[in-house]
């Protein structure tokens, strides 16, 4: 009973619109009536029947046309448009109709031409009064709103100011635009004060309580200007919500987020095409190590959305295994998912996840921590080397088309355990794939952003507790990238695959300096780094070092289709040598006290491998010094 009665309460504004939409085709048609009896046309003989002609049929066209799915608070262009349109179509109807039933004579043109323009006027200017009306009491009636300063004045400031005056608790006081023409102009009644550079004058000026960056076509650049001249002025400052945000479900009320800190790394998003690298895998079985961790857990989401036959998932931790397998399970009810709770060192486990024919596997399991893998050779050993050499010898056995292993950038003249063992994988896995029919491809990732252990979310855990936020070094740089563009490069990886065992990185653009990183997520809360939140210098931490690089002098990089992804051949080894190490490698594990010597075969599987190298020298060594 209530939800009837709720159903007919919400019916009633509609029918009311309705009611004076009818009414004022009524006074129109009357109206014009009566101007062309004042203008000497005969009477008419049946007027009646005129206005039950027109009122039908022009009701009906009005709805046709779509004009009552708007509300008059939020009347625009497009319901204009559906005035315009659905009078001309039904002045034609009416005129057709009563040509039809034999009273189109008794009807004056000047009755006829005018009749669509006199309705546009009666129906369009009661909902443009209504929706200034209500637009000028939001403006005025709410004396607590937020006095806001918007910095940009192009198409998503003008839907921000809309988005503004309906949510009531901001007021826009003014915006700043580089383009001088805007000077001066207004966008939605809020003037164009002067330029964005002028912002801590103007700030000073108009007092607003908050500044909104509404720019997202902004470049890393100009995004972070436009950061710092918002800390100078000491305001808090928000981004304005985008288009994908708002696609992806925005909420019910305005919320202004904060600005990303992917904006702020120095070069735009790589963007890939989704229907070359995601269609690879299309109707495929794929298999994904490590699958409840940051990369492969995503790289689990876009398979599964490009719609894989069949999702194996491979976690050796319980609980992010549960929640991948229900995640994917909820968001992608059409791909079968097979979670598989084992470590990818055991052969028995892996020969159970490749059963069947398994196109694609992604092996994203690894140790990852720098400082703590310098005093955990043997696992570090064991879970990235052995475990990726099991793993590749079953694909092997199995028949798998395809091994993509994810590798780091610190694999190339590393100094610390895990770029060694990361390198040592690389080789242990070229040589089990050595003459077989799985194609290898090796990625190489940079910092990925808000993955597990990256410094942002501890940066922010570090913010939100007051500070101070801990930077190893004032000098100290690394390349990032977005969890997105990972697993966007590991899909691409496979459909550029040209020959067996490339090795593929994404052109990152320049390093960027930690300390600034600290700086500007810093800022994006609201506060002042070194005022507000101190920055510390904790000094490097075992096995790093101040400067990554991006590739190895004997590897000859080379663009491939997708301009920012690199393609190196792989480096010539000794297939016959690796395979003796391995077999090392499995009886030093089942020594307790062989830490020393495993630290011995690590060198000999990796020479470039130089702990002892001080930390911020030149990160090549001399005998591989590039041309």
């Amino acid at each position: 009973m209530r939800s009837a009665i709720q159903s007919l309460t919400s019916l009633v504004p509609r029918l009311l619109i309705v009611l004076h939409d009818l009414a004022m085709i009524v006074a129109v048609w009357l109206g014009l009536r009566w101007l062309a009896a004042m203008a000497g046309a005969p009477p008419a003989p049946s007027l009646a029947t005129e206005l039950v002609v027109a009122v039908i049929t022009q009701g009906i066209v009005l709805q046709l046309v779509g004009l009552y799915q708007g509300l008059w608070r939020f009347a625009s262009v497009p319901d204009l448009a559906n005035l315009v349109r659905g009078a001309l179509l039904g002045v034609l109807l009416i005129v057709a109709i009563l040509f039809l039933i034999g009273l189109l004579p008794d009807v004056p043109r000047r009755v006829l031409f005018p009749y669509p323009v006199a309705l546009v006027v009666m129906l369009g200017l009661p909902r443009v009064l209504y929706r200034l009306w209500k637009d000028y009491r939001l403006r005025t009636t709410n004396a607590d709103a937020k006095r806001v300063l918007v910095l940009g004045a192009g198409r998503t400031a003008e839907n921000l100011l809309r988005e503004l005056a309906s949510d009531g608790r901001y007021s826009a006081v003014g915006l700043l635009d580089d383009n001088p023409a805007l000077k001066g102009a207004k966008v939605r009644g809020v003037p164009v004060l002067g330029p964005i550079g002028d912002l801590p004058y103007i700030a000073q000026e108009t007092a607003p309580n908050l500044l909104v960056i509404a720019m997202p076509s902004a470049s890393a650049s100009e995004m972070q200007r436009v950061v710092e001249l918002c800390d100078d002025t000491g305001l808090p400052f928000r981004a304005a919500p985008r288009l994908t945000d708002v696609l992806a479900g925005r909420p019910q009320r305005l919320e202004l987020s904060e600005v990303r800190i992917e904006d702020l790394l120095g070069r735009p998003p790589v963007e890939f095409d989704p229907t070359l690298g995601m269609g690879s895998v299309t109707g495929k079985r794929v298999l994904v190590t490590g699958a409840g961790g940051s990369i492969g857990s995503e790289l689990a989401r876009q398979c599964a959305a490009a719609g894989a036959a069949e999702l194996i998932v491979f976690e050796r931790a319980e609980l992010p295994l549960c929640e991948i397998t229900e995640e994917l399970a909820r968001r992608f009810p059409d791909v079968p998912v097979v979670p598989l709770l084992a470590d990818c060192g055991d052969p028995v486990a892996c020969t159970i996840a490749l059963a069947g024919k398994v196109d694609y596997v992604f092996h994203a399991a690894a140790c990852k921590q720098v400082p703590l893998l310098e005093t955990q050779t043997r696992e570090a050993l064991r879970n990235n080397v052995v475990a990726s050499s099991v793993l590749a010898r079953a694909c092997r056995e199995a028949g798998v088309d395809n091994f993509v292993l994810i590798s780091t950038d610190k694999a190339i003249c590393p100094v610390n355990v895990l770029g060694a063992s990361k390198r040592f994988a690389e080789l242990a896995c070229q040589a089990e794939l050595e003459g077989s029919a799985v194609r290898l491809s090796v990625v190489r990732f940079g910092n990925v952003l808000d993955s597990a252990g990256s410094v942002v979310p501890l940066f922010r855990q570090q913010i939100a507790a007051g500070g101070p936020v801990t930077v190893t070094h004032p000098e100290v740089t690394r390349y990032f990238m977005t969890i997105p563009e990972a697993c966007q490069l590991i899909l691409h990886s496979v459909s550029l695959a040209s020959e067996n065992g490339a090795v593929y990185a994404l052109d990152m653009g320049r390093p960027v300096a930690i300390r600034e990183l600290a700086e500007q997520m810093i800022r994006l809360s609201g506060k002042r780094p070194g005022i507000d939140i101190a920055v510390s210098y904790t000094g490097l931490r075992p096995g790093e070092k101040l400067h990554e690089i991006l590739f190895h002098p004997q590897e000859r990089y080379q663009r491939t289709r997708h301009p920012r992804i690199l393609q190196a051949k792989p480096r010539e080894i000794g297939t016959g040598h690796l395979r003796q190490l391995l077999a090392s490698l499995d009886a030093l594990l089942a020594d307790p006290g062989a830490t020393d010597a495993l630290t011995d075969l690590l060198r000999d599987a990796v020479p470039e491998y130089r702990p002892e190298a001080r930390q911020g020298d030149d990160p090549y060594p001399a005998d591989l010094k590039p041309d």
